[in-house]
Protein backbone atom coordinates (compact mmCIF):
# COMPACT_ATOMS: atom_id res chain seq x y z
CA UNK A 1 0.00 0.00 0.00
CA UNK A 2 3.01 2.41 0.82
CA UNK A 3 4.74 1.82 -2.40
CA UNK A 4 1.40 2.44 -4.67
CA UNK A 5 0.51 5.59 -2.34
CA UNK A 6 4.12 6.60 -3.26
CA UNK A 7 3.77 5.60 -7.19
CA UNK A 8 0.73 8.03 -7.42
CA UNK A 9 2.38 11.03 -5.52
CA UNK A 10 4.94 10.85 -8.17
CA UNK A 11 2.89 10.13 -11.27
CA UNK A 12 3.18 13.11 -13.20
CA UNK A 13 0.42 15.56 -13.77
CA UNK A 14 -2.00 15.18 -16.68
CA UNK A 15 -1.33 18.26 -18.98
CA UNK A 16 -4.60 20.72 -20.01
CA UNK A 17 -6.18 20.20 -23.08
CA UNK A 18 -5.05 23.12 -24.69
CA UNK A 19 -0.89 22.33 -24.00
CA UNK A 20 -0.68 20.49 -27.29
CA UNK A 21 -2.78 23.26 -29.34
CA UNK A 22 -0.30 25.87 -28.07
CA UNK A 23 3.01 24.22 -27.83
CA UNK A 24 2.82 22.67 -31.13
CA UNK A 25 1.20 22.16 -34.71
CA UNK A 26 0.07 25.28 -36.71
CA UNK A 27 -0.07 27.94 -34.07
CA UNK A 28 3.62 28.19 -33.61
CA UNK A 29 4.13 28.68 -37.14
CA UNK A 30 1.35 30.85 -37.93
CA UNK A 31 2.54 33.18 -35.45
CA UNK A 32 6.18 33.17 -36.78
CA UNK A 33 4.82 34.12 -40.17
CA UNK A 34 2.91 37.13 -38.98
CA UNK A 35 6.20 38.01 -36.95
CA UNK A 36 8.19 37.93 -40.50
CA UNK A 37 5.70 39.14 -42.58
CA UNK A 38 5.14 42.61 -40.44
CA UNK A 39 9.36 42.88 -39.59
CA UNK A 40 9.80 42.58 -43.22
CA UNK A 41 7.34 45.09 -44.57
CA UNK A 42 8.38 47.34 -41.46
CA UNK A 43 11.90 47.18 -41.76
CA UNK A 44 11.97 47.44 -45.95
CA UNK A 45 10.67 51.52 -45.10
CA UNK A 46 12.35 52.02 -41.93
CA UNK A 47 13.63 55.33 -42.79
CA UNK A 48 9.73 56.85 -43.29
CA UNK A 49 9.14 55.35 -39.16
CA UNK A 50 12.08 55.05 -37.38
CA UNK A 51 12.34 57.74 -35.03
CA UNK A 52 8.85 58.98 -35.03
CA UNK A 53 6.33 57.98 -32.51
CA UNK A 54 3.55 58.55 -34.40
CA UNK A 55 4.74 57.49 -37.74
CA UNK A 56 5.31 54.01 -36.39
CA UNK A 57 1.55 53.77 -34.35
CA UNK A 58 0.56 54.31 -38.26
CA UNK A 59 3.08 52.03 -39.94
CA UNK A 60 2.48 49.69 -37.87
CA UNK A 61 -1.31 49.43 -38.02
CA UNK A 62 -1.08 49.95 -41.73
CA UNK A 63 0.85 47.14 -42.23
CA UNK A 64 -1.66 45.23 -39.86
CA UNK A 65 -4.50 45.78 -41.64
CA UNK A 66 -3.43 45.14 -44.75
CA UNK A 67 -0.75 42.31 -44.57
CA UNK A 68 -1.87 41.03 -41.27
CA UNK A 69 -5.70 40.53 -41.37
CA UNK A 70 -5.27 38.58 -44.34
CA UNK A 71 -2.30 36.29 -42.99
CA UNK A 72 -4.97 35.70 -40.01
CA UNK A 73 -7.82 35.15 -42.26
CA UNK A 74 -5.66 32.67 -44.70
CA UNK A 75 -3.90 30.85 -40.91
CA UNK A 76 -7.40 30.54 -39.46
CA UNK A 77 -9.18 29.22 -42.66
CA UNK A 78 -6.27 26.62 -43.20
CA UNK A 79 -6.50 25.14 -39.39
CA UNK A 80 -10.33 25.09 -39.09
CA UNK A 81 -9.96 21.95 -42.07
CA UNK A 82 -7.92 20.67 -39.82
CA UNK A 83 -9.88 17.79 -38.80
CA UNK A 84 -11.62 17.49 -42.26
CA UNK A 85 -7.81 16.75 -43.76
CA UNK A 86 -7.42 14.36 -40.81
CA UNK A 87 -11.16 12.48 -41.78
CA UNK A 88 -11.67 12.64 -37.96
CA UNK A 89 -14.67 14.98 -38.30
CA UNK A 90 -16.94 12.30 -37.00
CA UNK A 91 -14.71 11.13 -34.28
CA UNK A 92 -14.87 14.70 -32.48
CA UNK A 93 -18.45 15.05 -33.19
CA UNK A 94 -19.29 12.08 -31.11
CA UNK A 95 -17.20 13.64 -28.26
CA UNK A 96 -18.69 15.06 -25.09
CA UNK A 97 -17.58 18.63 -26.55
CA UNK A 98 -19.99 20.68 -28.29
CA UNK A 99 -19.20 23.01 -31.89
CA UNK A 100 -19.22 25.73 -30.02
CA UNK A 101 -15.83 24.40 -27.28
CA UNK A 102 -14.54 22.48 -29.67
CA UNK A 103 -13.93 25.77 -32.10
CA UNK A 104 -12.78 27.54 -28.95
CA UNK A 105 -10.44 24.73 -28.10
CA UNK A 106 -9.06 24.64 -31.40
CA UNK A 107 -8.83 28.36 -32.55
CA UNK A 108 -7.67 30.11 -29.11
CA UNK A 109 -4.02 29.28 -29.05
CA UNK A 110 -3.68 29.82 -32.95
CA UNK A 111 -4.76 33.63 -31.77
CA UNK A 112 -2.50 33.50 -29.19
CA UNK A 113 0.24 32.79 -31.86
CA UNK A 114 -1.22 34.92 -34.16
CA UNK A 115 -1.10 38.21 -31.60
CA UNK A 116 2.04 36.71 -29.77
CA UNK A 117 3.65 37.09 -33.45
CA UNK A 118 2.24 41.03 -34.07
CA UNK A 119 3.25 41.85 -30.43
CA UNK A 120 7.17 40.62 -30.99
CA UNK A 121 7.25 42.75 -34.25
CA UNK A 122 5.45 45.50 -32.66
CA UNK A 123 7.99 45.32 -29.73
CA UNK A 124 10.81 45.59 -32.30
CA UNK A 125 9.24 48.43 -33.96
CA UNK A 126 8.75 50.65 -30.44
CA UNK A 127 12.73 49.46 -29.59
CA UNK A 128 14.13 50.93 -32.96
CA UNK A 129 12.05 53.96 -32.74
CA UNK A 130 13.13 54.58 -29.16
CA UNK A 131 16.69 54.53 -29.93
CA UNK A 132 16.26 57.04 -32.62
CA UNK A 133 13.28 58.98 -31.44
CA UNK A 134 12.50 62.80 -32.17
CA UNK A 135 10.20 63.66 -28.98
CA UNK A 136 6.32 62.62 -28.14
CA UNK A 137 5.96 59.18 -26.85
CA UNK A 138 4.14 55.91 -27.68
CA UNK A 139 0.50 55.27 -28.96
CA UNK A 140 0.03 52.08 -27.48
CA UNK A 141 -4.04 52.22 -28.12
CA UNK A 142 -3.72 51.37 -31.76
CA UNK A 143 -1.76 47.98 -30.90
CA UNK A 144 -4.64 46.95 -28.93
CA UNK A 145 -6.85 47.56 -31.46
CA UNK A 146 -4.98 45.45 -34.26
CA UNK A 147 -5.01 42.98 -31.44
CA UNK A 148 -8.39 42.28 -31.72
CA UNK A 149 -8.66 43.04 -35.38
CA UNK A 150 -6.50 39.92 -35.78
CA UNK A 151 -8.04 37.31 -33.32
CA UNK A 152 -11.06 38.25 -35.01
CA UNK A 153 -9.61 37.39 -38.59
CA UNK A 154 -8.40 34.44 -37.28
CA UNK A 155 -11.78 33.31 -35.73
CA UNK A 156 -13.70 34.15 -38.81
CA UNK A 157 -10.75 32.28 -40.62
CA UNK A 158 -11.47 29.18 -39.03
CA UNK A 159 -14.98 29.40 -39.56
CA UNK A 160 -14.62 29.70 -42.86
CA UNK A 161 -11.89 26.81 -42.37
CA UNK A 162 -14.69 24.78 -41.66
CA UNK A 163 -17.92 25.49 -44.05
CA UNK A 164 -15.34 25.29 -47.20
CA UNK A 165 -14.39 22.07 -48.03
CA UNK A 166 -11.77 23.41 -50.75
CA UNK A 167 -7.89 23.34 -50.21
CA UNK A 168 -7.52 26.37 -52.09
CA UNK A 169 -10.08 28.39 -49.32
CA UNK A 170 -7.23 29.74 -47.41
CA UNK A 171 -5.42 31.63 -50.14
CA UNK A 172 -8.46 33.07 -51.64
CA UNK A 173 -9.80 34.05 -48.43
CA UNK A 174 -6.49 35.97 -47.83
CA UNK A 175 -6.93 37.28 -50.74
CA UNK A 176 -10.66 38.28 -50.24
CA UNK A 177 -9.91 39.84 -47.43
CA UNK A 178 -6.78 42.23 -48.85
CA UNK A 179 -9.28 43.00 -51.73
CA UNK A 180 -12.06 44.09 -49.34
CA UNK A 181 -9.52 46.08 -46.87
CA UNK A 182 -8.09 47.99 -50.15
CA UNK A 183 -11.48 48.72 -51.35
CA UNK A 184 -12.40 50.13 -48.49
CA UNK A 185 -9.64 52.15 -47.36
CA UNK A 186 -8.54 53.21 -51.20
CA UNK A 187 -11.90 53.02 -53.13
CA UNK A 188 -12.48 56.39 -53.79
CA UNK A 189 -11.41 59.89 -52.27
CA UNK A 190 -15.18 60.26 -50.87
CA UNK A 191 -15.32 56.63 -49.88
CA UNK A 192 -17.54 56.86 -46.58
CA UNK A 193 -17.33 53.47 -45.51
CA UNK A 194 -13.20 53.83 -45.29
CA UNK A 195 -13.71 54.15 -41.27
CA UNK A 196 -14.49 50.65 -41.40
CA UNK A 197 -10.86 49.50 -42.31
CA UNK A 198 -8.76 48.35 -39.82
CA UNK A 199 -6.09 50.38 -42.45
CA UNK A 200 -7.40 53.67 -41.92
CA UNK A 201 -5.74 55.63 -39.16
CA UNK A 202 -6.66 59.37 -39.78
CA UNK A 203 -3.47 62.19 -40.22
CA UNK A 204 0.20 61.04 -39.05
CA UNK A 205 -0.51 64.06 -36.05
CA UNK A 206 -4.01 63.23 -35.00
CA UNK A 207 -4.88 61.09 -32.31
CA UNK A 208 -8.34 58.98 -32.15
CA UNK A 209 -11.16 60.28 -30.55
CA UNK A 210 -11.55 58.31 -26.88
CA UNK A 211 -14.15 55.65 -28.41
CA UNK A 212 -13.15 55.09 -31.88
CA UNK A 213 -10.58 52.39 -30.68
CA UNK A 214 -13.53 50.97 -29.00
CA UNK A 215 -16.26 50.68 -32.03
CA UNK A 216 -13.17 49.30 -34.44
CA UNK A 217 -12.70 46.50 -31.83
CA UNK A 218 -16.76 45.78 -31.38
CA UNK A 219 -17.17 46.30 -35.34
CA UNK A 220 -14.51 43.49 -36.14
CA UNK A 221 -15.19 41.40 -32.90
CA UNK A 222 -18.60 41.59 -33.65
CA UNK A 223 -17.71 40.43 -37.20
CA UNK A 224 -16.45 36.88 -35.46
CA UNK A 225 -18.71 36.93 -32.69
CA UNK A 226 -21.47 36.95 -35.27
CA UNK A 227 -19.88 33.76 -36.97
CA UNK A 228 -19.12 31.58 -34.65
CA UNK A 229 -22.44 31.67 -32.75
CA UNK A 230 -24.18 31.08 -35.76
CA UNK A 231 -21.94 28.29 -36.55
CA UNK A 232 -21.48 26.56 -33.56
CA UNK A 233 -24.03 27.67 -30.50
CA UNK A 234 -26.77 26.18 -29.57
CA UNK A 235 -29.31 28.87 -29.89
CA UNK A 236 -28.26 30.65 -32.96
CA UNK A 237 -30.13 33.11 -32.05
CA UNK A 238 -27.51 34.56 -29.89
CA UNK A 239 -25.74 35.42 -33.32
CA UNK A 240 -28.04 38.53 -33.16
CA UNK A 241 -26.40 39.85 -30.02
CA UNK A 242 -22.75 40.68 -32.07
CA UNK A 243 -24.62 41.32 -35.33
CA UNK A 244 -26.44 44.02 -33.21
CA UNK A 245 -23.16 45.63 -32.10
CA UNK A 246 -21.73 44.84 -35.52
CA UNK A 247 -24.25 47.50 -37.11
CA UNK A 248 -23.91 49.73 -34.11
CA UNK A 249 -20.44 49.95 -34.29
CA UNK A 250 -20.62 50.33 -38.06
CA UNK A 251 -23.30 52.84 -38.47
CA UNK A 252 -21.35 55.32 -35.29
CA UNK A 253 -18.05 55.25 -36.79
CA UNK A 254 -19.38 55.61 -40.63
CA UNK A 255 -21.64 58.64 -39.39
CA UNK A 256 -18.57 60.29 -37.65
CA UNK A 257 -16.23 60.07 -40.57
CA UNK A 258 -13.91 62.55 -40.31
CA UNK A 259 -14.69 63.26 -36.78
CA UNK A 260 -12.68 60.07 -35.71
CA UNK A 261 -9.96 61.84 -35.33
CA UNK A 262 -8.57 64.95 -34.04
CA UNK A 263 -5.21 66.75 -34.20
CA UNK A 264 -2.84 65.21 -31.01
CA UNK A 265 -2.15 67.36 -28.24
CA UNK A 266 1.43 67.15 -28.57
CA UNK A 267 1.11 68.04 -32.41
CA UNK A 268 -0.69 71.43 -31.19
CA UNK A 269 2.30 72.45 -28.99
CA UNK A 270 5.56 73.55 -30.21
CA UNK A 271 9.12 74.38 -28.19
CA UNK A 272 11.24 77.30 -29.11
CA UNK A 273 14.67 78.56 -28.87
CA UNK A 274 14.70 82.25 -28.44
CA UNK A 275 18.55 82.84 -28.06
CA UNK A 276 18.47 83.87 -31.93
CA UNK A 277 16.50 85.95 -34.11
CA UNK A 278 14.03 84.39 -35.21
CA UNK A 279 13.99 82.36 -32.97
CA UNK A 280 13.73 78.61 -33.97
CA UNK A 281 10.70 76.96 -32.84
CA UNK A 282 10.22 72.74 -33.63
CA UNK A 283 6.77 71.28 -33.28
CA UNK A 284 6.81 69.27 -29.85
CA UNK A 285 6.39 65.85 -31.45
CA UNK A 286 9.72 66.52 -32.44
CA UNK A 287 11.80 68.50 -29.77
CA UNK A 288 14.78 66.34 -29.35
CA UNK A 289 15.30 67.75 -33.01
CA UNK A 290 15.62 70.91 -31.82
CA UNK A 291 19.49 71.64 -31.15
CA UNK A 292 19.56 69.88 -34.50
CA UNK A 293 17.69 72.59 -36.07
CA UNK A 294 19.15 75.33 -34.35
CA UNK A 295 22.44 74.68 -35.14
CA UNK A 296 21.43 73.92 -39.12
CA UNK A 297 20.40 77.42 -38.93
CA UNK A 298 22.79 79.34 -37.01
CA UNK A 299 24.69 80.68 -39.95
CA UNK A 300 21.34 81.95 -41.33
CA UNK A 301 20.44 83.07 -37.35
CA UNK A 302 23.97 84.46 -37.00
CA UNK A 303 23.77 86.29 -39.84
CA UNK A 304 20.82 88.02 -39.24
CA UNK A 305 22.07 89.29 -35.71
CA UNK A 306 20.86 92.93 -35.30
CA UNK A 307 18.85 93.32 -38.67
CA UNK A 308 15.37 94.96 -37.98
CA UNK A 309 11.82 93.91 -39.77
CA UNK A 310 12.42 90.42 -39.32
CA UNK A 311 9.86 87.33 -38.08
CA UNK A 312 9.63 86.91 -34.51
CA UNK A 313 10.07 83.23 -35.04
CA UNK A 314 10.13 79.86 -37.42
CA UNK A 315 6.98 78.37 -36.11
CA UNK A 316 6.03 75.06 -36.12
CA UNK A 317 2.44 74.23 -35.51
CA UNK A 318 -0.33 72.91 -37.76
CA UNK A 319 -2.03 75.73 -39.63
CA UNK A 320 -0.89 78.95 -41.05
CA UNK A 321 1.73 80.85 -39.49
CA UNK A 322 0.72 84.22 -38.15
CA UNK A 323 1.42 87.53 -38.90
CA UNK A 324 4.90 87.94 -37.21
CA UNK A 325 5.62 84.33 -37.53
CA UNK A 326 7.05 82.37 -40.39
CA UNK A 327 7.07 78.60 -40.91
CA UNK A 328 9.85 76.27 -40.24
CA UNK A 329 10.82 73.98 -43.14
CA UNK A 330 8.97 70.42 -42.75
CA UNK A 331 10.25 68.32 -40.54
CA UNK A 332 7.27 65.91 -41.43
CA UNK A 333 7.32 63.38 -43.08
CA UNK A 334 9.79 61.43 -41.72
CA UNK A 335 12.19 60.02 -44.78
CA UNK A 336 12.82 63.39 -46.48
CA UNK A 337 14.37 66.23 -43.94
CA UNK A 338 14.65 63.40 -41.32
CA UNK A 339 15.76 59.77 -41.15
CA UNK A 340 16.31 58.20 -38.46
CA UNK A 341 16.16 60.93 -35.82
CA UNK A 342 19.18 63.10 -38.17
CA UNK A 343 18.38 65.92 -40.29
CA UNK A 344 19.42 64.21 -43.81
CA UNK A 345 21.16 67.91 -45.13
CA UNK A 346 21.98 70.77 -42.50
CA UNK A 347 22.47 73.19 -45.45
CA UNK A 348 19.94 72.56 -47.96
CA UNK A 349 17.21 72.78 -44.78
CA UNK A 350 19.13 75.93 -43.68
CA UNK A 351 18.24 77.23 -47.52
CA UNK A 352 14.81 76.26 -47.19
CA UNK A 353 14.18 78.17 -43.76
CA UNK A 354 15.89 81.09 -45.69
CA UNK A 355 13.71 80.88 -48.73
CA UNK A 356 10.47 81.15 -46.66
CA UNK A 357 12.05 84.61 -45.02
CA UNK A 358 12.42 86.22 -48.60
CA UNK A 359 11.13 83.83 -51.06
CA UNK A 360 8.49 85.77 -52.32
CA UNK A 361 6.08 82.83 -52.04
CA UNK A 362 3.08 84.97 -52.57
CA UNK A 363 3.89 86.21 -56.14
CA UNK A 364 2.95 84.72 -59.14
CA UNK A 365 4.96 86.79 -60.85
CA UNK A 366 7.53 89.33 -59.44
CA UNK A 367 9.47 91.70 -60.65
CA UNK A 368 12.57 90.50 -63.25
CA UNK A 369 13.90 93.39 -61.15
CA UNK A 370 14.08 91.94 -58.16
CA UNK A 371 16.26 88.76 -59.40
CA UNK A 372 20.05 89.92 -58.33
CA UNK A 373 18.74 91.74 -54.95
CA UNK A 374 17.10 88.14 -54.03
CA UNK A 375 19.85 86.38 -55.05
CA UNK A 376 22.32 88.41 -53.48
CA UNK A 377 20.80 87.83 -50.12
CA UNK A 378 20.03 84.13 -50.95
CA UNK A 379 23.99 83.88 -51.56
CA UNK A 380 24.80 85.63 -48.21
CA UNK A 381 22.63 84.28 -45.70
CA UNK A 382 22.25 80.58 -46.53
CA UNK A 383 23.21 79.70 -50.48
CA UNK A 384 21.76 76.42 -52.04
CA UNK A 385 24.11 73.61 -52.02
CA UNK A 386 22.89 73.35 -55.47
CA UNK A 387 23.42 76.83 -56.30
CA UNK A 388 26.58 76.07 -58.57
CA UNK A 389 24.60 73.71 -60.74
CA UNK A 390 21.62 76.89 -61.02
CA UNK A 391 24.11 78.91 -62.12
CA UNK A 392 25.64 76.34 -64.86
CA UNK A 393 21.81 75.92 -65.95
CA UNK A 394 21.20 79.92 -66.21
CA UNK A 395 24.69 80.15 -68.14
CA UNK A 396 23.56 77.74 -70.50
CA UNK A 397 20.26 79.52 -71.52
CA UNK A 398 22.16 82.10 -74.10
CA UNK A 399 22.75 85.72 -73.90
CA UNK A 400 19.62 86.19 -71.86
CA UNK A 401 20.74 83.92 -69.43
CA UNK A 402 24.10 85.28 -68.98
CA UNK A 403 23.45 88.39 -68.83
CA UNK A 404 20.83 87.40 -65.69
CA UNK A 405 24.20 85.58 -64.01
CA UNK A 406 25.87 88.61 -64.45
CA UNK A 407 23.59 90.83 -62.51
CA UNK A 408 23.32 87.97 -59.92
CA UNK A 409 27.11 87.48 -59.30
CA UNK A 410 27.47 91.21 -59.52
CA UNK A 411 24.76 91.87 -56.91
CA UNK A 412 26.14 89.01 -54.42
CA UNK A 413 29.65 90.43 -54.69
CA UNK A 414 28.37 93.94 -53.40
CA UNK A 415 26.63 92.70 -50.42
CA UNK A 416 29.28 90.77 -49.10
CA UNK A 417 31.82 93.68 -49.74
CA UNK A 418 29.73 95.85 -47.51
CA UNK A 419 30.60 96.88 -43.80
CA UNK A 420 28.63 94.99 -40.93
CA UNK A 421 26.81 98.45 -40.05
CA UNK A 422 26.04 99.40 -43.91
CA UNK A 423 24.82 95.80 -44.27
CA UNK A 424 22.72 94.92 -41.13
CA UNK A 425 20.64 98.81 -42.45
CA UNK A 426 20.47 97.47 -46.12
CA UNK A 427 19.52 94.11 -44.98
CA UNK A 428 16.47 95.85 -42.63
CA UNK A 429 15.36 97.76 -45.29
CA UNK A 430 15.18 94.84 -47.50
CA UNK A 431 13.13 92.51 -45.20
CA UNK A 432 10.70 95.36 -45.06
CA UNK A 433 10.01 94.92 -48.62
CA UNK A 434 9.82 91.35 -48.56
CA UNK A 435 5.99 90.84 -49.04
CA UNK A 436 6.01 92.79 -52.53
CA UNK A 437 6.13 91.46 -56.39
CA UNK A 438 7.13 94.57 -57.73
CA UNK A 439 10.49 96.79 -57.36
CA UNK A 440 8.92 100.01 -55.30
CA UNK A 441 10.94 100.44 -52.69
CA UNK A 442 13.03 97.28 -52.48
CA UNK A 443 16.81 98.38 -52.07
CA UNK A 444 18.66 98.27 -55.21
CA UNK A 445 22.71 96.71 -55.18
Amino acid sequence: MTLVAERRETAPRPHHPLRAEVVRGFGPWAGAAVLLTVAVALGAAADQWQGGWAETRERLHTTAGLLGVPLALAAGCWHGGRERRRRTEDLLAASARGPLARLLASGLPLVLWVVAGYAAATVLALLATWYRTTGDSPYLVAFLTDVVVLASAVVAGQVVGRLVAWRLAAPLSALAGYVVIGMLTYGSDNNSYAPLSPVVDGPTNSVPVWWQPIAMAAWAGGIAGTAVLAYAARRRAFALLPLAAVIAAGTLLVQTGDGLWHTSPVARRQVCDTSSTPQVCVNARFEKLLPQVTDALSGLTGRLEGVQNLPVRFEDRPGRPARDEVELPMLAPIGWSVVRGELVDPREYAWAAGMALYGRSECDEPDPRLDPVDSAVEHYLAASPSEKVFDEHLADRGEAGRARLRARVAARARLEAMGEQDRRAWLSEYFATTDRCDARGVPTL
